[in-house]
C-alpha cells in the first residue's frame, strides 16, 4: 500500500509541475525534469525504478504510436530529404562525435562503449520539442521536420546501440561485421510493422465494444513492440510503420462511437505517460549520484559536459550546413515545392538547430546497459546531464528564439480544411439534391449551416426517421470525399483528422438527437 501512496503523490506532484509549467508558460518537460531532480534529494523522496526495457516499453510505445498515428504521411513524403538528413546523419554524425571526444577524454575507453554512448545521447526528443513549439504555432513545415525526425531518429540510435552492446561482448566493432545485422533489423521492421498493422484491423474489425476495443488497442502496441524486440528488430521503427499502416484505414473502418472515447482515453493516456516520463527522469539523479566511486564524479562531469556541448555543436553544425546548400540549390535552379509550403530560411534552419532537447529513450537507454559494461556509471551520468542540459539550455530558451525570429507561414493546414469543408459540404449536399422533401430541406439547412460555422436548426424535424436517414446519408458522402481529398494528397493528415473530429461529433450529435 506504501508504494501505491508514493506512485499517487508522485503522480500528483507531476501534474501540479505541469500546471505551473503551463501557468508560466514554460515547457513542461523541464520543468517536470529539474522538479523530479530537486524531489530526488528530498529525505522523504522514494527512489523509483524501472527495468529500463519496460521503461522503453511503456514510456515510448504508446507516445510513439500516437505521434506516427497522427503524423502526415503526404508532407513527410514532401520534406523527406531534410527528415533523412536529421535521422540518418545528424544521429551518425553525433555518435561518431560523442565516441571521439569521449575517448580523448578518456583514453581506455575502448570503441563499442563510446559509441554506445554516442548512440545513447543522438537521438533527440519527441515530446520536448513539440510541447515548446506547438502553442507557438510555427511554421507547419518546421513542425513536420521536427516531428518526422522524431518519429525515425530513435530507430537509427537505438539500432547502432545494440550494435555496439553486440561488439563490446564480441570484444571488437567491426562496421563490416554489424552492417548485415542493421540492415536485416531495418527491413524485417519496414515489412513486419504493416503486416501487423493489417492484422490488428482485420481483427478490431468484429469489435464494436468500447471498452473492449479500447483496451485491445493498447494491447495491440505493447505487443507489437514486445514482437519486434523480441526478433531482432527495431521496436521503434516497427512501431511507426505499423502506425502509419493502421492510420491509413481506420479512419474508414472504425466508426465515430468508438473512435471518440478511444482518442479521448489515447490522449489522456499520452499525456500521463509523458509527465511521469519527464519527473522519472529528474528522479534518477541521486541513485545515479549514489552508484559512483567518491573519486569519480568530477571527472565525470567534466565529460559529461563536454559530451553536452558536442551533441548540441553537432546538431547546429550538420542543419545549418544542409540548410546553406538547400537555399544555394534553390537559389540556382528557383524553388518548385510540391505544394505551397515555406521557403528554407535561415531562421528556419536555426529554429530546426536549437529543437534537439534529449528525453526518455536517451535516459531508458543508458540505464538498460548491463551492470558490468565497461563505463557503465560514466554513460548513465553523461545521458542524464545531456537529456537534463538540453531541457534546461535549449527548452527554455526556444520560445524566445521563435518570437525573435518571427517566424511564420500562411497555415497551409487551415486552408486545407477550409478548401475540405467547401468539398464536404458540396458532397453531403449533392446527395441531398435527389430529395426534395421538407426534411431534405431541413437537413440541407442543418449541413450548411455546421460547414459554414452558423448556428445549426433547432433541430424539431430530428426524431423523423427519414430526416436521420438522410443525416447519415449526407455524412457518408462528406465522410467520403474527405476521405478521397487525403487519398488523394488534395490534404494532408493535420487537415483531415480536424475534419474527422467535426464530421464525428456531428454524427454523434445526431445519433444522440434521434435516440
Amino acid at each position: 500500500m506504501e508504494s501505491l501512496e508514493q506512485l499517487i503523490a508522485l503522480f500528483l506532484a507531476a501534474v501540479l509541475l505541469a500546471s505551473a509549467a503551463r501557468r508560466m508558460g514554460a515547457p513542461y518537460p523541464v520543468f517536470l525534469a529539474v522538479g523530479g531532480a530537486l524531489l530526488a534529494f528530498l529525505p522523504a523522496t522514494p527512489s523509483f525504478a524501472l527495468p529500463p526495457e519496460l521503461a522503453l516499453a511503456i514510456f515510448v510505445a504508446p507516445v510513439l504510436l500516437d505521434a506516427a498515428y497522427d503524423a502526415s504521411l503526404r508532407d513527410l513524403k514532401d520534406n523527406w530529404v531534410p527528415v533523412s538528413g536529421l535521422v540518418v546523419f545528424a544521429v551518425g554524425l553525433t555518435t561518431a562525435a560523442v565516441a571521439v571526444v569521449a575517448r580523448t577524454l578518456v583514453p581506455g575507453m575502448a570503441w563499442a562503449p563510446a559509441i554506445a554512448l554516442g548512440a545513447i545521447v543522438a537521438p533527440p526528443d519527441a515530446v520536448a520539442a513539440t510541447a515548446v513549439l506547438r502553442p507557438l504555432h510555427p511554421p507547419h513545415r518546421i513542425l513536420t521536420i521536427l516531428e518526422g525526425e522524431s518519429l525515425l531518429n530513435d530507430a537509427t540510435a537505438l539500432l547502432i546501440y545494440r550494435l555496439a552492446l553486440g561488439a563490446v561482448a564480441a570484444g571488437s566493432f567491426s562496421l563490416a561485421g554489424v552492417a548485415p545485422a542493421f540492415l536485416l533489423a531495418v527491413v524485417g521492421s519496414v515489412v513486419v510493422g504493416p503486416a501487423l498493422g493489417w492484422i490488428t484491423l482485420r481483427l478490431m474489425d468484429r469489435v464494436r465494444h468500447v471498452p473492449t476495443s479500447i483496451i485491445l488497442q493498447f494491447v495491440s502496441t505493447f505487443t507489437v513492440w514486445r514482437l519486434a524486440e523480441r526478433v531482432g528488430l527495431s521496436g521503434v521503427l516497427t512501431m511507426v510503420c505499423y502506425a502509419i499502416t493502421v492510420a491509413q484505414s481506420a479512419p474508414a473502418r472504425i466508426p465515430a462511437r468508438l473512435r471518440i472515447p478511444a482518442y479521448a482515453v489515447w490522449e489522456t493516456v499520452v499525456f500521463a505517460l509523458n509527465i511521469l516520463a519527464f519527473i522519472f527522469i529528474g528522479l534518477q539523479i541521486r541513485p545515479i549520484l549514489d552508484s559512483l566511486a567518491p573519486g569519480d564524479t568530477g571527472r565525470f562531469l567534466k565529460v559529461a559536459a563536454a559530451v553536452l556541448v558536442t551533441v548540441i555543436v553537432v546538431r547546429i553544425a550538420w542543419t545549418m550546413t544542409f540548410n546553406a546548400l538547400v537555399r544555394w540549390q534553390h537559389r540556382r535552379n528557383g524553388y518548385h515545392p510540391p505544394r505551397p509550403m515555406m521557403r528554407p530560411t535561415v531562421a528556419g534552419g536555426m529554429i530546426v538547430s536549437w529543437a534537439g532537447m534529449r528525453g526518455i529513450v536517451s535516459l531508458a537507454a543508458a540505464l538498460a546497459l548491463p551492470p558490468a559494461f565497461p563505463f557503465r556509471g560514466l554513460i548513465v551520468l553523461t545521458a542524464f546531464a545531456v537529456v537534463l542540459g538540453t531541457l534546461v539550455i535549449q527548452g527554455l530558451t526556444l520560445k524566445p528564439l521563435m518570437r525573435a525570429f518571427d517566424v511564420r507561414d500562411d497555415d497551409p493546414v487551415g486552408r486545407e480544411v477550409a478548401a475540405a469543408r467547401v468539398t464536404a459540404l458540396e458532397a453531403g449536399l449533392m446527395l441531398l439534391d435527389r430529395e426534395d422533401s421538407a426534411t431534405a430541406s431541413s437537413v440541407r439547412e442543418e449541413f450548411s449551416a455546421h460547414f459554414s460555422g452558423r448556428n445549426t436548426a433547432d433541430g424539431s424535424a430530428a426524431a423523423d426517421a427519414l430526416h436521420g436517414e438522410l443525416h447519415r446519408r449526407a455524412l457518408a458522402a462528406a465522410r467520403d470525399a474527405v476521405l478521397a481529398l487525403r487519398a488523394s494528397r488534395d490534404i494532408g493528415d493535420d487537415a483531415f483528422h480536424r475534419l474527422e473530429e467535426e464530421l464525428d461529433w456531428l454524427e454523434m450529435a445526431a445519433r444522440k438527437r434521434e435516440d
